[in-house]
């Protein structure tokens, strides 16, 4: 497919923080008397604050704000075993070499979200889209949507990297290009995707004069 521009998810996509997060989740879990496997199977690719809601039912914004704090002041602390997955510096490095615009799009808040980039030695993006910038998380479009204004492009201009069912959903539902990465093979968004992937280093990016951008997949 073609495309001109990316827009990456964070956690799972460019970076290994799994470990971390569910750290973070099962101490929260276990501190306030939620079934931590009930989060843990929740949680993926939707903003913490939405996860809080979904397990605070009755509790006040004031408390639900409270709680969101704590958890981020933990999450941003805790970096152990946060590192680069697979070819992700190499094809960021790549993009940035041929002067491709790409953005990271991720539903963590802004200290969560810079301590693992920095942690994980990734490139600065054109564009770094956190949770504090929109009012819907994924899976709804609004992040993809205002990734792909930030990089001044339309969002069927861009390809959408993510690893979670909420992300592909809200990637579609922008009007994006979709590459999946690292997800079960029984998902069933995967059937409405561009790409499936279990490395980024499966993905083959060539720049044409025009500015566009020829994507490909290993066999």
């Amino acid at each position: 497919m073609q495309c001109r521009g990316f827009l990456f998810d964070l956690d799972g996509t460019l970076v290994d923080s799994l470990a971390v997060i569910e750290r973070s989740w099962r101490l929260w879990a276990d501190s306030y008397g939620v079934d931590p496997e009930a989060v843990l199977d929740y949680i993926h690719g939707k903003q913490a604050i939405t996860t809080l809601r979904h397990f605070m039912p009755g509790k006040s914004e004031a408390e639900i704000q409270a709680e969101f704090l704590r958890l981020e002041q933990i999450e941003a602390g805790d970096l152990n075993g946060i590192r680069a997955l697979p070819g992700a510096v190499e094809l960021l490095e790549h993009l940035e070499a041929n002067a491709i615009p790409w953005a990271i799009v991720t539903s963590g808040s802004i200290p969560v979200a810079y301590a693992r980039h920095r942690a994980a030695g990734l490139p600065q993006p054109n564009a770094f889209v956190t949770a504090e910038q929109v009012k819907r998380g994924k899976p709804q479009p609004d992040a993809y949507l205002l990734g792909a204004e930030q990089l001044a492009l339309p969002p069927q201009a861009c390809l959408v990297v993510e690893d979670a069912p909420a992300g592909v959903q809200s990637g579609l539902a922008a009007g994006c290009h979709v590459a999946a990465v690292n997800m079960p093979p029984e998902t069933p968004e995967l059937l409405e995707v561009d790409f499936v992937l279990s490395t980024l280093s499966a993905l083959r990016v060539e720049k044409l004069p025009d500015g566009t951008v020829n994507v490909t997949q290993n066999a």
